[in-house]
């Protein structure tokens, strides 16, 4: 994903994500394809630092109580969320050949009440401070966020499928419907002249058209043809039909099996990044 982004020519400086992705293997990849990070890491994970090598969590046990900074990291239910914070040096241990050794670090978060401990490895190209490190840590909470909205208000959970294309499907359609909810609220809150419905049917003609152009193949009706859609997404057969008994025929349903559907790699989702 991170390499089909820099082909594509999305322009991106930092890499977020949870414990699963905090490997060395994934972090040396994302340097390599020009990425700072800032991702996860368990408590067992081991650094390097000029007084030795230790876990996440016996580091988080030395920093001393004037080294914390607590910092307000966004607003939830019960009011503003404030947690410790505390940045520690530790050596970079994941730098392609032939790129410098840049700036590497193990941010640590404690909970103000519990006391709860969360680390994140992080690594950055320029000197960066602890304040734009906590931002980019806790803009990946707002992807989350976000996924639950969609879970909860469009069904993108919901969908019971047994191969990729239904689930593409059911997948495509919840997000659609989570691109239109976002584009009526924001239109609808600027006021628009043309009224709530006027709004509703424009942002659904405009993605549907979006949509049309970029991922439906083109409708077909002669079975003798196959339906093709723009470049780059993989054509689907569809079988003639079978003779019957009496020489007439007849049209069978049609199954697409898992050889049929198309991979990711064929066939390119417009995801639609809308902001409120």
């Amino acid at each position: 994903m991170l390499a089909r982004a820099r082909v594509q020519g999305i322009v991106a400086r930092w890499f977020a994500g949870d414990e699963v992705y905090g490997g060395r293997e994934l972090r040396c990849e994302a340097r390599r394809l020009g990425f700072d990070y800032a991702l996860a890491v368990r408590a067992d994970h081991h650094v390097t630092t000029a007084c030795g090598r230790f876990t996440a969590a016996e580091l988080a046990q030395l920093v001393p109580k004037k080294a914390w900074m607590r910092m307000r990291t966004g607003h939830g239910l019960k009011g503003d969320r404030h947690y410790d914070w505390a940045l520690v040096d530790v050596h970079p241990d994941d730098t392609p050949d032939g790129h410098e050794a840049g700036h590497a670090f193990l941010v640590i978060r404690r909970h103000r009440y519990t006391g709860e401990v969360s680390f994140y490895r992080c690594h950055s190209a320029n000197p960066v401070t602890l304040a734009t490190l906590v931002e980019v840590i806790c803009h990946r909470w707002k992807i989350e966020e976000d996924f639950q909205l969609h879970k909860g208000t469009c069904g993108l959970d919901q969908g019971q499928t047994t191969c990729w294309n239904s689930w593409m499907r059911w997948t495509l359609i919840s997000m659609l419907a989570a691109a239109v909810l976002t584009v009526t609220r924001v239109r609808t809150a600027a006021a628009s002249p043309t009224g709530p419905a006027g709004i509703v049917t424009a942002s659904a003609r405009e993605l549907l058209r979006i949509l049309r152009a970029t991922v439906l193949p083109a409708p077909c009706r002669d079975y003798d043809q196959y339906c093709t859609g723009p470049p780059g997404v993989a054509a689907i057969s569809i079988r003639p039909p079978r003779p019957t008994a009496t020489g007439t025929t007849s049209p069978q349903p049609q199954r697409l099996d898992q050889q049929q559907c198309p991979t990711d790699q064929e066939l390119q989702l417009p995801f639609l990044t809308l902001q409120l």
